[in-house]
């Protein structure tokens, strides 16, 4: 937990920071430990002053600070007036993700990300995740980015309500969720048509590296590989599309 002392404010570590109305709305929705609230001076309307009334509702601590002190807080980024200094973001385990698949009565539809190291690629996937129905997200605990507030931001509010487990290894992994009966579909170059692809019952999806894609080891394990037909001239696509194409992909063929 980050010292709330005002002149230890460089020391709050970037993960423990929620910077922006979204990320703050979501967290306060959701029920997430906020430590305080600060909300930029001489505000009287928008959606820091509606925050913080949410806020102290809430009983949560609220301050009010120079803008420049903001600024510095948040190195700048846009805050539209207001942070909040939050307990950490605990990661998931793989059990716990199953577990709400579970909970819903649903095959488990999990997306594992092979040393995913762009902070916006990570929330942009966990944002796409949760919109397409997926029950969690697994990424690895080295050589790839994990929860910072980059990932907030670019996830929207996403992080909330999707669980995140980070693990050692992911082929391990892969061979656990094989053992309960979930395909894994590796998203990498000359595999099927993913439009041909049956994508029914337990699904585990696999978006490798933004340049080197899927390692041999984890490419070897998998299923099935899938591709995205490419008819322009470039060979790849940023892997934060790719993995949201085929997330809704995979929803569509599991719906009821």
């Amino acid at each position: 937990m980050a010292n709330n002392n005002p002149k230890n404010d460089e020391k709050y570590a970037s993960d423990e920071l929620l910077i922006g109305r979204n990320p703050i709305t979501e967290a306060l929705s959701v029920g997430r430990p906020i430590i305080k609230i600060m909300v930029a001076k001489g505000q009287t309307t928008g959606p820091a002053v509606e925050i913080a009334a949410k806020a102290k509702k809430a009983g949560i601590p609220v301050q009010q600070v120079e803008r420049k002190k903001l600024d510095y807080m948040t190195a700048g980024a846009a805050h539209q007036g207001v942070a909040a200094l939050c307990a950490m973001k605990e990661y998931a385990s793989v059990d716990d993700i199953l577990r709400l698949a579970e909970e819903r009565g649903e095959d488990p539809f999990i997306i594992i990300l092979d040393e995913i190291e762009d902070p916006h690629n990570l929330g942009a996937i966990i944002r796409s995740a949760e919109c397409a129905g997926a029950h969690g997200v697994i990424v690895k605990k080295r050589h790839a980015a994990g929860l910072t507030y980059t990932v907030y931001k670019a996830a929207a509010g996403a992080l909330e309500y999707v669980p995140v487990a980070r693990v050692n290894n992911i082929t391990e992994v892969i061979e656990l969720l094989k053992e309960k009966n979930i395909w894994v579909y590796g998203a990498d170059m000359n595999g099927q048509d993913y439009c041909k692809t049956d994508f029914s019952g337990g699904v585990a999806l696999v978006i490798g590296n933004e340049g080197k894609g899927i390692s041999r080891l984890v490419r070897e394990n998998c299923d099935v590989i899938v591709s995205l037909p490419l008819r322009g001239r470039i060979n790849s696509l940023n892997a934060s599309v790719a993995a949201g194409i085929l997330m809704y992909k995979i929803a569509e063929k599991r719906q009821p």
